[in-house]
């Protein structure tokens, strides 16, 4: 089966499928004024709507590096919206890391990994 690369520039791919396997690049809400819990439900949109692109669902999420810019100031707020948002039972693998992200107004980024649905 050939690697299926979707939503593709010269520099990355929103999405690739491989083997099953459904890898999301980083994403990140489009309001980067907002606060955490606003970036965080339009983060978490797009990485829905993603999924979904390629077949899948949240409820099939195997792991997320969510990288936070301050995780002092802003881990109880993303845990807040994704603790609502996540299916219960379907708990991916997870870390969380403070990381400088590319842009200062961006306050939280996700990167998943999710497999096919049988």
């Amino acid at each position: 089966m050939a690697i299926q690369r979707l939503h593709t520039n010269s520099r990355m791919s929103q999405i690739v499928i491989n083997r099953g396997t459904v890898y999301l690049a980083g994403q990140v809400g489009e309001d980067m004024s907002a606060g955490i819990e606003q970036q965080t439900r339009d983060t978490l949109d797009n990485v829905e709507r993603l999924l979904r692109q390629a077949g899948t669902d949240k409820q099939h999420i195997l792991s997320v590096t969510i990288y936070l810019k301050d995780i002092d100031a802003d881990f109880a707020g993303m845990n807040a919206v994704w603790d609502t948002w996540l299916p219960d039972g379907a708990a991916p693998a997870r870390a969380t890391v403070e990381a400088k992200l590319c842009e200062p107004e961006i306050l939280v980024e996700l990167s998943v990994v999710a497999a096919l649905p049988e």
